[in-house]
């Protein structure tokens, strides 16, 4: 049998109500030390607001607000694998720089799809 960590969540109503309150964390966390996540929050409140403004159907807003929120939600991923690498040693090692490259890459991708996506609806819609 596999060790259990001690940290490991129980079941029931507790766990939800705890998983929701660790969640606030992660995002309070965020918004105090990631200036990335800040702008992208500032990013996906532009464009939500942009998306509701223009006349566009409920799909089409949809299909440009997802991918902002998927951006933030790949950096706060990012963001984590970063402090995982950073809890385990600050010394400079190519495993290190990989695991953080790659998470940048996913960001990177993320913001692409995002990017590529509005420009899809728009292109359509304005054409």
């Amino acid at each position: 049998m596999h060790p259990i960590s001690e940290f490991k969540s129980k079941s029931g109503l507790k766990r939800i109500f705890s998983a929701f309150f660790y969640s606030l964390d992660g995002l309070k966390c965020a918004w105090r030390q990631e200036h990335a996540f800040r702008q992208e929050l500032v990013l996906l409140a532009a464009g939500s607001a942009g998306a509701m403004i223009l006349p566009l159907s409920s799909l089409e807003r949809l299909a440009l607000i997802a991918p902002l929120v998927l951006v933030l939600m790949v950096e706060l991923v990012n963001s984590a694998i970063e402090s995982v690498v950073d809890r385990v040693s600050l010394e400079r090692h190519p495993l290190s720089k990989n695991a953080k490259d790659l998470g940048s890459a996913a960001v990177l991708l993320a913001m692409t799809l995002a990017l590529v996506t509005w420009g899809v609806v728009l292109t359509r819609h304005y054409h």
